[in-house]
Parts: C-alpha cells; structure tokens; sequence
C-alpha cells in the first residue's frame, strides 16, 4: 500500500515522477520501484535529470525538475518505475558562466552526481574510453543490502598496528604472483594466507575511489603510461570498478566488501588512503567533470580573480571548511564506514584541509574538528599526511583533537640519515625510538606513524641500492621525483654481482627494519620491502603499471631469509607489550629499572646529545605493569659505524641470562647465549632477550 507521498504527481513520456526527499543527497532506491534522486547547488538557475540505459550515448528520458521540486538550494525528484541494475545518470546544470567571477555552469554539459555511488565509464581497468562520448563518467544506483555475517571494523587498539602500505593492483598483478584475479580486490583476497604469514595485521590501501587511469595518459618508449597511483579522484563515494574482477558486470560494491569481510576474518584491518585536497577536474583548462559545473565557487578555493588555488600540486583545491564541502567529505566517510566496514583514513596532504577560505591556516579547523567528533567515525583511525603542496608543514602540529595521527616524515628522514651512518641524527634517533615525545608529547606515541619507506619514493631496497634517482621511463628526463632520497647503494649502482654489497645491502635493509620494528609508535611497512622488491631506482613510479610498479614475487623465495627477519620481528613486538607502550613513560617500573633506556658502549653511558653511531637501548618489561608470565629485559645494540665495534650489556637480575633474537651480521647466530659483552660487525644490528632460565 502507497502512503500519500509516494503516489506519482507527473508524468513525462511515459516517465513518473513526484518530488523527491531532499536528503540524503545522491541516488538512493526507495522501496520496490522508486529511485530518489537528489543534489545541491547554490546558483544553479535550473536542473535536469537525464537517465541511460548502461552504455546507450543517448538518455532515454530528460526530466527538467520543476522549480516547486526544488527547497533551498536543494533539487530533489522521485522516479518511478527503473531498473537500476540498467540504470546510468547525470545532471545538467544552467546559470551564469562567468569563470573570473567563479560560474562555470553550461546546461550542455552532462554531469556526474558528487554522490553517485558507483561510477561507470572506466570498468575495465585499460580499456580506453570513447573520446568522442560527451558523458564519460556515469552515476549508478545500487543497493546495500549484503550479507556481512555479522562483520563490523575491527577496533583494534592503535597502539597494536602493524600497518602494511599496498596498491591494490601492484601487489598481484605480476604473473608471479599465482593467484586467478591478478590486480584486484579478489586477489588481494587470495593473497590473505601470506599476509597473516606474515603477521601484519593493517592494510592501508592506496587510493580506490574511482578514478580514471587514462588521465594525462601518454607513451613513452612503446610503454603506456598510466595515473597509475589514483590520487587524482572522481568521486569520493564510488570505489574504483577497474581494479574489480567483476568491475564489467557492476560488482564492484560486492567484491570490495568481500574482501574487507574476508580481511577482518583474518584479524586485518582496512585503512583507505583518500585525496580530498583536490578532484580530477585540474585547473581552469581541466575538464568539467562534477563538482565544477554543479557549483564551482562552493567546492573549490578561489582567487578574487577566479582562479584555482594550487595548494595540492594537481590543479586545484577543495574548499574543505565551506559547511557545504565539509559535510560532503563527512558523508563520505561515514559511507565507507557503515556500507563498507571501513576501519581508518589516511589522509592525502591532509594540511590543506586546515585552510580556510583564502588558503590560509586555520588554528581550528571545522573539518579536522568534526571528523575528529563525529559519532559514526568515533573509533575509526584517523591519519593525516600532515603536510602540502603549498608549503605547511605540520608534523607534530596537525590539529588533533586527540584523535588524529600523522605520517611521521622525521622519523623517516632521521632514521635513513642513521642507517647509512649519519652520526648527526643519532641525538635525534633517541626521540624517534621513544614515539617521538618531542613531538607528540600533549598525545601520545599512538600519534606517531613511523616509516621509512612508502608509496612515494624508494622501495627499502632501493633505498641501499642507489645514490640517484633514475626515472627516465617516467618520460619527464629525470626532473620528476624527490632529489633528496638520504640513500646510499653501498658502493655501487644498481644492481651488482659483488657479494660483499649485495651481504651489506641485506644488512642495512635489516638494520633499518629492526629499528622500525623495535620504535614506539605506529610501524608501517611498504608491500615487498620484506622481500627486497624493486623498482629499480624509479622514486616516483606513480605512472607505471608495469614491472617497475608490480611485485615480483620471486623475490621471495631468493629473499626469504629477509622475509623471515620481518616475520620474526612482527612477531617479536606482538609478543611484548612494552615496545607497544604509548604514554612516553621511561621512568623505574616494578623491574627497579627504567622502563626504556640508552646505552653507549658500555652500559649508562650515553652522551645523549652529542652525535654518535654506536648505541644500544633497554626495555625492562614488568610482569607485574603488563599482566604478563614474567619480567623481560629487551636489548638492541646498534652498530652504524663501518667497522666492527664492542658493546658491554647492561647487567641484569641475578638468575636471568642474554639470548640473541635476532643479528642482522649472522642469522646463525640467533638463538645463541651472550654474557657480558657483544661484537657486531661493521653496519649491524643485534636483538637480545634477557629472561630467567628454566
């Protein structure tokens, strides 16, 4: 039976229509036969509706929403009787186009709903689109319903991530990856078995809101290159349908969602890397896709002149703190939390969402404040890129609220300045293995992501294998990608047959891990550093889909002792709540000692401010303070000097004795016995556990 306000009210070519609720915005079904289609715009004079048959140029019906359809500044009309499995949308907008006073509106332009829940056009990840075809980018209307078995985010404790960077189709998409849906959300799926292998138990996705590869797409040297990388985005709302096996057949909601399901089975989160600093539109001679024909002057930061802010690097800027821009990113999230048990953000250049209108920053920004209280995401992860284009830098000073984390960039660059023996930074070093209280001391360790390798750069092998960038195939002569990489290949370029480097390559690769590993704060690791993956000296590889970008998977077994260090370490902090800590506390526990300590040479003699490159630190792990079996004292004696050095361990309770965990000089080693003193070799790191014998 139809309640009052459900009855159709007009008719148009065969096609009824009421108007319709104004929220929630975009295209939602209601009951059996209605779709509610609803959007904003300020200064929109008029609006219509056009509705498609997938993959028809032509609309099959143009419904001009009539001015009573319209509150506010809201149009909202009820359709009747669509197949929505069939069913692409778009609107066209009229008013004043005036782009030095910041109107661009052109009722010939069809465009993309900013809420569309997927979006077609690019559902075969490749397959070049039809440039002649006005409407590129197509909303669709699907349903929510799916069978989650009582899933729901994980909520597992900051403090206890081990988080694990990955580009959905880099990470299978190598033939020597082995699974059936190379490139995919399925295949990341397949890939489960070595992802609880290995012990992490955080995924953080790079971008998969629907974007379109082929933007600024070119050749070079017979090689298509790709926005590979995605942080050029669509639409905030819609995951990206060409990284889907079932991207073609409009599954793309379903199989993401099976494999969040199938994550969090597996005890592993999912953390999304969003961009909305900025859209695909560009700058003033971008293409009009969505927001700049729907209402340019809300969503985006303006010059007097009418140009676009570049705070991004890529064109334009989002007007985050509008109230308007501010709740269509506040939707988003809330979405993929609640339709896609999303378990956190990392947030692309985050700092531009701290300026305001002008482009200049705010002490309190709106958005960072509301995100930061919002009911919804009230335990979802919240991680800032804490710096921009445009100059703010603001790791250990993002507004937080108490709830954001930021990408630590200094501990990245103290830590590579070290390894490869940087004396200067060892002062330093000392905070970045505290969780970096010098920075986040009014939060907490759990606000520091460390890492030392990410997306954008080296790949930890790279990092030891290379003194310069070499990104010719990225067609732009070498100027593009970072010049300042704190690298160092370790006596030669590239690639070498030389055993001597390819042994210390290992072994820096394994110092920088261990440090990681052993820091308080959030460690997060790049897909295939475990196993020494390759770029083979492209820093910037954010346009290559191809061997540069994939993982080979043959590096595993060629690597496998490395893979198995990062496995033992994982495993090593899961077992030990005292390296996990997040209050900075350093001072006597119920061991009697302090709770972490530093060493030089000999015990408690550490000149803490002067440089140096030979260390070690103490963790004294109390039984009593975790509600653990029994007391642990944890010892890393680090050694970044080129030559072989002697450190004296700390001495012990009577009745306890060293065992080493772990030396990045000799694997055999491991397991073995210490008293008094330990040698390391030249550039190496060595773990000990000193507890009671049996």
């Amino acid at each position: 039976m139809l309640h009052i306000d459900e009855i159709p009210t007009h008719e148009l070519n065969g096609i009824k229509y009421r108007s319709g609720r104004v929220y929630p915005f975009g295209a939602h079904l209601l009951g059996y036969n209605m779709i509610n289609f609803s959007i904003f715009s300020k200064d929109a004079t008029s609006c219509e509706l056009l509705l498609f048959h997938h993959g028809d140029r032509e609309p099959f019906a143009i419904l001009p929403i009539p001015e009573d359809f319209r509150i506010g500044n809201v149009f909202s009309i009820t359709v009747y009787d669509l197949d929505f499995e069939e069913l692409e949308y778009g609107y066209r907008f009229d008013g004043k186009f005036a782009p030095k006073e910041g109107y661009w509106f052109n009722k010939e332009k069809i465009l993309l709903d900013p809420y569309a829940k997927l979006v077609s056009g690019r559902d075969k990840w490749g397959e070049r689109p039809d440039p002649d075809n006005p409407f590129q980018y197509r909303g669709r209307v699907i349903p929510v319903d799916y069978d989650w078995e009582d899933d729901k985010p994980l909520e597992i404790p900051m403090k206890d991530l081990v988080i694990y960077e990955m580009h959905v189709r880099s990470f299978t998409m190598d033939e020597s990856s082995g699974v059936k849906h190379k490139g995919t959300y399925y295949g990341i799926v397949e890939k489960i078995p070595y992802l609880k292998e290995l012990g992490v138990n955080c995924v953080e996705l790079l971008p998969i809101f629907e974007f379109d590869e082929f933007e600024n797409s070119r050749v070079v040297q017979g090689e298509t290159l790709y926005n590979y990388w995605g942080y050029s985005t669509v639409n905030f709302f819609s995951p990206k349908a060409g990284y889907a096996s079932a991207g073609l057949y409009g599954l793309t909601a379903e199989e993401l969602k099976n494999m969040v399901k199938k994550l969090h089975k597996a005890g592993i989160e999912v953390i999304l890397d969003v961009v909305f600093n900025h859209t695909a539109e560009g700058n003033e001679n971008g293409p009009c896709i969505s927001y700049r024909g729907i209402d340019n002057k809300t969503y985006y930061l303006l010059t007097p002149e009418g140009y676009y802010y570049n705070f991004s690097g890529c064109g334009n800027t989002m007007n985050c703190n509008n109230s308007v821009t501010r709740d269509h990113i506040l939707s988003a999230l809330q979405y993929w939390v609640t339709v896609y048990h999303i378990d956190g953000f990392r947030f692309d250049l985050a700092s531009i969402l701290s300026r305001d209108s002008s482009g200049a920053p705010m002490t309190s920004p709106p958005v960072l404040e509301v995100l930061a209280n919002d009911p919804v995401l009230g335990k979802t992860k919240l991680i800032a890129e804490a710096w921009d284009a445009g100059g703010l830098y603001q790791v250990g000073s993002f507004p937080a609220w108490g709830r954001w984390a930021e990408w630590n960039g200094k501990y990245r660059d103290c830590v590579r300045k070290f390894v490869k023996s940087g004396a200067e930074c060892g002062p330093e070093l000392l905070y970045r293995l505290q969780g970096s209280c010098d920075l986040y001391g009014n939060r907490s360790a759990d606000a520091s992501i460390n890492f030392i390798t990410c997306h954008d750069g080296f790949t930890l092998y790279d990092l030891v294998s290379y003194n310069e960038k070499h990104n010719l195939a990225n067609g732009e002569e070498n100027r593009d990608g970072s010049n300042d990489n704190d690298s160092w290949n370790c006596g030669v370029e590239g690639d070498t047959d030389d055993p001597e480097i390819n042994a210390l390559r290992r072994r820096q690769v394994k110092n920088a891990a261990g440090l990681l590993l052993l820091s308080r704060g959030i460690p997060m690791l790049l897909s295939g550093d475990e196993i020494l993956n390759t770029q083979f000296g492209n820093n910037n590889a954010y346009c290559q889909d191809n061997r540069i970008s994939w993982l080979d998977w043959g590096r595993l077994e060629e690597n496998r002792d490395v893979f198995a260090y990062f496995q033992k370490l994982i495993a090593f902090r899961k077992e030990h709540p005292v390296l996990r800590r997040s209050d900075f506390f350093t001072g006597h526990n119920s061991t009697g000692y302090p709770e972490l300590s530093f060493h030089g040479k000999k015990p408690w003699n550490l000149d803490m401010g002067k440089p140096f490159l030979t260390f070690g630190f103490l963790y004294a792990e109390s039984a009593k303070d975790y509600d653990i079996p029994e007391d642990a004292f944890i010892y890393c004696a680090v050694n970044a000097y080129w030559e072989e050095e002697t450190l004296e361990l700390p001495i012990i309770p009577e009745g306890m004795r060293w065992t080493v965990v772990a030396y990045t000089g000799d694997p055999f080693l491991d397991g073995q016995e210490a008293e008094g003193q330990v040698t390391l070799m030249a550039r190496s790191l060595m773990l000990l556990i000193g507890k009671r014998q049996a």
